[in-house]
Formats: C-alpha cells, structure tokens, sequence
C-alpha cells in the first residue's frame, strides 16, 4: 500500500470545456491521488466551487457563459483558494489579466502534466502550512533580518499583518489578498528597509522548483502597490530597485513585530 500523500488528501475543480484535455487531466491527475470535480463552462464552475469547496482550482480562460477571468474574480470576493489559470494562447495579455484578477500562477496549451504537477504541488504545499513555508522562505535570506511570523503581529509604516489570521489592514482599513500577495507582503515587510532581489522573491514565494517567468512576480508586485499605496501609480511603500529587486521602505525599526 502506498503512504498516504498530499495530493490524496485534496481536491481539485478543473473547469474546462474540452474534452480531450478534461479526458487526459482527470487521468493523470487521478492517477497522482487528487479527486477530481469537472465543470465544463464558467456558470457551472460557481456551483461546483460552492458544493465541491476544492482545495485548488485549475481554471481555463476561454469558457462558455461565463469566462475564466470572470469566474476568477467571483471567487477571489471570498476566498483565497490557489487558482491557476490554463490558456491556449501565449500572448502576454492573457497571462497578465489572469494574474491581475487574483490568479496565483498560469499555464499555457499545451503544457507537460509533470509541470502542471509540480506548479499544483508547489501551490498546495504554501496554501496547506503557510507557516513553514514562511520560515523556509526567509531563513536563508542572508544578511537580511528575519522575524518569526508566529510571534505576533508585522507592522510597517501604516501597514499592519497578522500572519496567523491572514489579515492585513492599511491605515485601519482591512485589505483582503490572495495567498501569493499575502506571503509576497509578508516577507517585504519583514525586511523592510532591505532590497530583496527578484530571485530570492521568486525562489522564497513561488519555491525553487517555479517554472514559469519573472512577470508573474511583477504583476503581483502591481496588485499588491494598488491595495496598499495611495497612489499605486507612485508607489512610495514598495518601491522597486532598478536592475535588483523591491524593497518596502520603512520608518523606525525594520519589520519591527507587536507581540499581543
């Protein structure tokens, strides 16, 4: 008997309304231990999501009634389930609108199941122990501070983040992000102060074994500045270092933690 894994624990809805890809993702999917839910178009999607409450979504653009960026935005309203969004086309405007709606990484037809794999799991094993995926992420961050995200709550500036409740509020106004802002937030604030390269942002939000490309970070980086800055068209809390990375810029202590 096999040992009990992740992907035998959670669920997936895959909303697609091609057949031949369903037919070979619901096999190979299967196979890896998920239990599968399909919808075939956008409407349907809703209701299975409801009753189905998967563990993550993999979400096709192009669907019937209700299109994929739609059903994207009705879910990230209330909840912050991993989406990854599936296009046929590579056009840059696809990815970027997917990832601007609240999606947390992308594919594009036609992509080998080892990848779509290793992205599935990557995603599941932030959303399933945020915790230890947060102190993986900033313990090998070199000379940069690291703090404890179990201690209590990050606060910066007018920016305030409580880890264990997944809640951020900005000047006493609560801001609701999806899972990879959340953690891309947490690890700027508690290096505040710091530049943090691309790579390490990458490699510490989306893991080592991320295959896809840097806008995905960049656009992140956009969703964030529009729900934390005041003007998000100039940012003056996550400022970016041209040729190196981003840094959230600080007052007082950097990254300083309020135990409560």
């Amino acid at each position: 008997m096999k040992n009990m894994t992740l992907e035998q624990q959670v669920s997936v809805l895959l909303v697609e309304d091609e057949e031949s890809f369903v037919d070979a993702l619901v096999v190979g999917l299967s196979k890896e231990g998920y239990k599968v839910t399909v919808a075939r178009d956008g409407s349907e999607a809703l209701t299975l999501f409801e009753s189905a409450k998967p563990d993550l979504v993999l979400l096709d653009v192009m669907l019937p009634r209700v299109s994929g960026i739609d059903v994207c935005k009705k879910i990230r309203k209330y909840s912050d389930v991993p989406i990854i969004m599936v296009t046929a086309k590579s056009e840059e405007i696809d990815t970027i609108i997917g990832l601007e709606v609240g999606a947390d990484d992308y594919v594009t037809k036609p992509f080998k199941l080892r990848e779509l794999l290793a992205r599935i799991r990557a995603l599941l094993r932030r959303s399933s122990n945020r915790t230890d995926t947060y102190n993986n992420a900033v313990g090998s961050l070199g000379n940069a501070p690291v703090y404890d995200s179990t201690a209590g709550i990050l606060e910066v500036n007018n920016v305030k983040l409580d880890p264990l409740q997944h809640q951020v509020t900005v000047s006493g106004r609560k801001v609701q992000l999806p899972l990879k802002e959340f953690e891309l937030l947490e690890i700027l604030m508690s290096n505040s102060g710091r530049v943090l390269t691309r790579e390490i942002l990458i490699d510490r939000v989306w893991g080592s074994d991320y295959v896809g490309d840097t806008k995905t970070l960049d656009v992140h980086i956009k969703r964030l500045r529009s729900k934390v800055e005041k003007n998000a068209s100039k940012p003056v809390l996550i400022t970016t270092i041209r040729g190196v990375g981003y840094r959230f810029e600080k007052t007082g202590s950097p990254g300083q933690i309020k135990t409560h």
